[in-house]
C-alpha cells in the first residue's frame, strides 16, 4: 500500500497505534500525516504530528527513548495505522511505559 492510498481525515491526519513489536503491548496512540509517515519510513524512527503544538515530533528524541520502527501497517479500511516498534523506555509523557494505565471503573 502507498501513502496516497490512505484515508486521511479532513485535517490530513490519520490515527496511529504504537505497539511494542515483541510483546504486543500497546504503548500509545498518536496522529500522523503524509509527511510524518514519510519521515518515519525514511528514518526508521517514529514521527508524529502534534495537533496542540502544530509541529512534527520525533518520539523520544528529547528523552532518549526513540522508537525503532519494525513494521508499519494500515488497517483494512486504510484509515488507521499500526506501527510496531522497539521502544527502549517509557512511551508516555508521564514516564509510564504505556499511555494506557487508567482502568475505567465499573468493569467486571
Amino acid at each position: 500500500m502507498q501513502i496516497d492510498e490512505l484515508k486521511f481525515d479532513e485535517r490530513g491526519l490519520i490515527p496511529c497505534v504504537v505497539q511494542q513489536h515483541d510483546t504486543g503491548e500497546v504503548l500509545m496512540v498518536a496522529w500522523m500525516n503524509a509527511e510524518s509517515i514519510r519521515r518515519t519510513l525514511e528514518t526508521g524512527t517514529t514521527w508524529f504530528w502534534s495537533r496542540s503544538r502544530q509541529e512534527y515530533w520525533n518520539k523520544g528524541v528529547t528523552s532518549g527513548n526513540m522508537q525503532q520502527v519494525k513494521e508499519l501497517w494500515a488497517d483494512c479500511d486504510a484509515d488507521t495505522l499500526l506501527v510496531r516498534v522497539d521502544s527502549p523506555g517509557p512511551a508516555c509523557h508521564t514516564g509510564a511505559r504505556s499511555c494506557f494505565f487508567n482502568r475505567l471503573d465499573g468493569q467486571r
